[in-house]
């Protein structure tokens, strides 16, 4: 089904034709996964929402790739959360902008950010600079699921406290992010949304105990082992 929607998002214009190859090795990814939610995505997944309920000016970032396969659900992450949608494209035209803020709207998002781009973020010499200075510009904290590894590197440049979702351990997304959740980002929103319901009222210092304890190198190490465990156990013999 997501290779469905990501083929219809190229149809429809939402998704770039290089979309394709990013959802071709995120799938590779997730077999070795097992194709599930593991414990240390599920531990990052509720850090991530946390950092981004505690954040001043939280912003979520929407790429093709993302609006094809996730658009509901990160419409209602983000009035959930009171937060901006902000479309960014690696590949973008205004043509692809304007379908996707259409799309967002359709399904009830409340701001739509991207459309039209006032300030460039440093650091970065391509059309992912493009941003807006009331959104990811000014933001705390920025959710970049299935991004590319440089624009997350100058977010931490910038001061910014980043959220990735990557199903590479290995990527330099994943390794420059505040956080990582390596998991597949049709099953991440959807935690995530519940996540925020279940911590919103929660008092704050609760929360941010359990932020002060996380340790986005040993969610990383952790990934890694569960793909390892995973893999064995296909050849675990048959009792």
């Amino acid at each position: 089904m997501a290779r469905e929607n990501i083929t219809k998002g190229v149809r429809m214009g939402l998704t770039s034709i290089q979309g394709l190859i990013a959802q071709g090795r995120g799938e590779a990814f997730d077999y070795f996964l097992g194709e599930s939610t593991t414990a240390s995505a599920f531990e990052a997944t509720k850090a991530a929402t946390i950092m981004l309920l505690l954040a001043e000016k939280p912003v979520l970032s929407v790429n093709g790739n993302v609006a094809a396969l996730v658009p509901k659900e990160m419409v209602m992450l983000a009035n959930e959360l009171k937060a901006p949608l902000e479309i960014n494209l690696f590949h973008r035209t205004e043509e692809r902008v304007e379908k996707i803020a259409k799309l967002l709207r359709s399904l009830g998002a409340k701001r739509v950010l991207g459309e039209n781009p006032d300030v460039v973020l440093p650091l970065l010499d391509h059309a992912r600079a493009k941003s807006t200075r009331d959104g990811i510009y000014d933001a705390d904290v920025v959710m970049i699921p299935l991004e590319d590894g440089d624009r997350c590197e100058a977010l931490v440049r910038m001061g910014k406290k980043v959220v990735a979702v990557d199903l590479n351990p290995l990527s330099r997304t994943a390794k420059m992010a505040t956080i990582t959740i390596v998991d597949n980002i049709i099953r991440v929103v959807p935690n995530m949304i519940a996540s925020v319901r279940e911590f919103s009222c929660k008092p704050i210092e609760e929360l941010q105990v359990i932020l002060s304890n996380y340790d986005n190198n040993h969610i990383l190490r952790q990934a890694v082992k569960e793909i390892r465990a995973n893999l064995d156990r296909q050849f675990e013999e048959k009792i």
